[in-house]
């Protein structure tokens, strides 16, 4: 074989593998469409705004009136490939202790516009766009917005702070780090192996969302959480579960190694989505919004 031959064929193979990661990379970039199939049993608002030119679809569900006084506030984020339904089971027990409770799907989840290329980053922007909202309302105290923000919603909360939003208290919850643990979960998920994709796909992901290195760096929670610790800024509550197969306990214990006395907590619940049902999780998420809040009322916690 000539050595022009060899060239041509090694070109022609490189280029097919890099067709073909590239369409892994589209695959592992778009987030499974789940539609709402409930609503909030409690009063509730139809909301809308814009995000990235995107319209974002929520709930708000006020406590008391326009007239009155501002009250606090918690906005709750979901995930990846889920949408703001299947988050009531945070948002209905906090609407039941007197906080008014902002919720929406994510742009390219549930009833919000599409979005062509997801990352964590749309998940802090939007985000950023629903505290605007919230902002315009004569309803809220603008000084007391929780958010409580699970899986890439958590990811996206923090980097929000990063970026200066008005949180005055976050509960994460079975939060990923780490962007290779992100994409490993979406490829365990789909079926592919994990090794070489997961180390693989970012940087395709970066190229394809036009993300520049220097922000995907700075885009680290474990830096911004040991950040906001030393300068006591916002109060941060970080839960995990240690059964937790799709994000594991790693990743919070990765911040604990950088930050050890961060306030956090381990519950034992199965499975990802399931921290709520640990019967630790609700003292400890009740006691430290009324901390950070300062919710003025009690009320009997509210289910689905």
């Amino acid at each position: 074989m000539s050595i022009v031959a060899w060239m041509v064929g090694s070109a022609g193979a490189f280029t097919g593998s890099a067709a073909a990661l590239y369409g892994l990379t589209v695959k592992a970039q778009r987030p499974r469409l789940v539609p709402n199939e409930a609503r909030p049993p409690v009063p509730y608002e139809e909301a809308e705004w814009k995000s990235g030119g995107a319209t974002v679809k929520g709930w708000f569900m006020p406590q008391g009136s326009l007239s009155g006084p501002g009250g606090p506030v918690i906005i709750v984020a979901h995930g990846w490939s889920s949408n703001r339904s299947r988050v009531l089971r945070y948002a209905l027990p906090l609407y039941g202790q007197g906080y008014s409770i902002l919720m929406y799907d994510a742009r390219s989840h549930g009833d919000s516009d599409y979005y062509k290329t997801p990352t964590g980053l749309q998940f802090r922007d939007d985000l950023l766009a629903a505290i605007d909202w919230l902002l315009r309302r004569p309803d809220i105290d603008p000084s007391r917005i929780g958010v409580v923000g699970h899986s890439l919603g958590a990811y996206g909360a923090v980097l929000a702070l990063d970026a200066g939003a008005p949180i005055a208290a976050l509960v994460t919850d079975s939060m990923p780090v780490r962007l290779s643990t992100m994409i490993g979960a979406e490829l365990r998920r789909r079926r592919l192996p994990r090794f070489p994709l997961a180390q693989l796909i970012p940087g395709f992901m970066l190229w394809r969302s036009r993300i520049p290195r220097a922000t995907a760096h700075r885009a680290d929670p474990v830096r911004i959480l040991h950040d906001n610790a030393r300068g006591r800024r916002t109060p941060v509550l970080l839960v995990h579960s240690r059964k937790d197969g799709f994000i594991p306990p790693d990743e919070l214990q990765l911040i604990l190694s950088r930050t050890p006395d961060h306030p956090h907590l381990f519950v034992d619940a199965e499975g990802h989505s399931a921290s709520d049902r640990d019967p630790a999780f609700w003292p400890a998420v009740t006691d430290f919004f009324r901390n950070s809040l300062h919710c003025p009322q009690e009320h009997s916690p509210t289910t689905i």
